[in-house]
């Protein structure tokens, strides 16, 4: 069977696993944390957009970014 890609990779997620103090992390953890991280950046991405365009804007800018985090 083949394995579900996900857009963020598995490694970079065991990665902050690590850097918070896991000795060991597994598949179904990082596929965990993966979709977490994904839900709350689609959130902020979002709201991200809709700043933007009502700034009247195109292009997303770092500071909607900021906005959105505080927002969501």
């Amino acid at each position: 069977m083949p394995r579900k890609r996900t857009i963020i990779a598995a490694a970079p997620m065991a990665d902050i696993f690590r850097k918070a103090g896991a000795e060991r992390v597994s598949d179904n953890a990082t596929k965990a944390l993966s979709e977490v991280l994904m839900e709350v950046g689609m959130k902020v991405a979002s709201e991200s957009v809709k700043l933007a365009k009502h700034a009247g804007r195109k292009t997303v800018k770092r500071e909607d970014v900021a906005l959105a985090r505080r927002v969501v």
